[in-house]
């Protein structure tokens, strides 16, 4: 384990070899401010920065942590695995092994493909969706983050529905013409696309339950609109669950909300990553075997990938479902129920308005009186809530031994590794930080 050195210091080595020092534009601290923290190791609950100070971890990976990190069956899984080969490009019997666990979990998941990010997985979802209608247009959410491929990184206008605008330069309009973007959460600007250009859409994607604009659940009924809606005008239903599936239930935020054993929808396709591999790079597209044998090299649909199903990757996830039980998941929804009620106290305490928003275990803080009274349904209503009061409170907690995710329009994650008494660190950070966050000016 390397000594300890100064984080200002690597990230300004960083910054000459690395644009922004970082390989994720997230990490580099934009929307908190300060200096971004190097880590150099983690365990279970807790990560160790380059400077040698330990923090309670409440990014968990983006996720992916949901045992804990380097959790010892994972981490030998992985050992075994690398001692075998670190990768074939080859097909493996571990990639039909998680397969078997998917499906087990998500029933509708006949067949699977896998890939190495979220990225290519709604990508490849997309290309399914169209090589399946032969359509072109595809609609998404404004708020919803699905990866960083041109078509999805169509940002919203005005209006009921916006031809997507390139969202990022080096986005041509020309590939952004084909999105539609339309409010979250409101199924009569859904219903009046389709009713404009329904024999032109190929399908709609959406995050499970948005955690990208911080944590905005879908309304009773939204996601059961959305089924309805493709059906009647033979688009498909795309479900992201990335960042939610297999992280807030067995079965992802579909098998939280639909009911199972009888689910009250079923989405045509579903993207899973972060927690089916385990922390490794690996995500998938699961869906009826009718559409995923459009995927070559049985249907007209090109995908490929060298690295896709790679031996290390497919070991952590199969050992991370194995060991991810109802137990697990019973005890991330009750610790995860413990800090939002502390969080809660601790903002109320210091009279600082807001409103604590969840998905299963998953939670977002909206400061202002906006949110506190109304709560947050959309894109807009999250932009337009009191962001400026989030850099000091993440401030705080750092000081005080604690990670918060580093963009208040990030979710907040927890482990099985989450005990006592980091629990307990937390809550005695977060008077400190409250106060911070009542300070603040815009």
């Amino acid at each position: 384990m390397p000594g300890h050195m100064s984080m200002e210091e690597v990230y300004r080595h960083a910054c000459e070899l690395i644009p922004g020092g970082v390989s994720s534009p997230v990490r580099a601290f934009g929307s908190v401010g300060g200096t971004p923290v190097f880590l150099q190791a983690a365990s279970g609950a807790h990560v160790l920065a380059v400077d040698g100070r330990r923090y309670v971890d409440l990014v968990c990976s983006w996720g992916p942590a949901l045992l804990g990190h380097a959790h010892p069956d994972v981490v030998a899984a992985v050992q075994t695995a690398a001692s075998r080969g670190l990768s074939f490009g080859a097909p493996t019997t571990a990639e039909v092994e998680l397969a078997a666990l998917i499906r087990g979990r998500v029933p509708f998941a006949e067949k699977v493909r896998f890939v190495s990010t979220g990225t290519e997985a709604t990508m490849t979802a997309i290309r399914v969706a169209r090589g399946a209608t032969g359509r072109d247009v595809i609609v998404k959410f404004a708020g919803c983050y699905h990866g960083h491929s041109d078509a999805l990184l169509a940002a919203a206008g005005s209006g009921v529905a916006t031809a997507g605008l390139p969202g990022s330069a080096g986005v041509t309009a020309a590939s952004a013409r084909d999105t539609l973007v339309v409010p979250y959460n409101d199924v009569a600007a859904l219903e009046a696309v389709f009713a404009a250009r329904g024999a032109e859409i190929a399908c709609v994607i959406t995050e499970a339950a948005p955690a990208n604009m911080g944590v905005v659940p879908p309304l009773p009924g939204f996601n059961e609109a959305i089924r309805r809606i493709t059906r009647e005008h033979g688009a498909l239903m795309v479900f992201d669950e990335v960042l939610t599936g297999f992280r807030v239930g067995p079965a992802g935020w579909w098998g939280v909300e639909a009911g199972l054993p009888n689910p009250s929808y079923v989405p045509d396709l579903v993207t899973f990553g972060k927690v089916v591999g385990g922390g490794m790079p690996l995500a998938a597209l699961a869906g009826p075997a009718s559409l995923l044998d459009l995927l070559a090299p049985v249907g007209p649909v090109y995908q490929a990938g060298t690295l896709s199903g790679n031996p290390l990757a497919t070991a952590a996830g199969i050992t991370t479902l194995t060991l991810a039980d109802a137990g697990v998941y019973a005890r991330v929804d009750r610790v995860s129920a413990q800090l939002q009620d502390a969080v809660g106290a601790a903002l109320a305490s210091a009279g600082v308005p807001h409103r604590i928003q969840t998905a299963g275990s998953l939670f977002s803080v909206f400061f202002g009186e906006d949110a506190a009274a109304r709560g947050v349904r959309t894109y807009d209503e999250a932009k337009a809530a009191e962001t400026f009061r989030y850099p000091p409170f993440f401030h705080a907690m750092l000081e005080s031994g604690v990670a918060l995710p580093p963009s208040v329009f990030e979710a907040w994650f927890l482990s099985a590794a989450h005990d006592g008494a980091a629990l307990e660190q937390i809550v005695n950070a977060l008077p400190k930080a409250a106060a911070a966050a009542a300070s603040a000016k815009a």
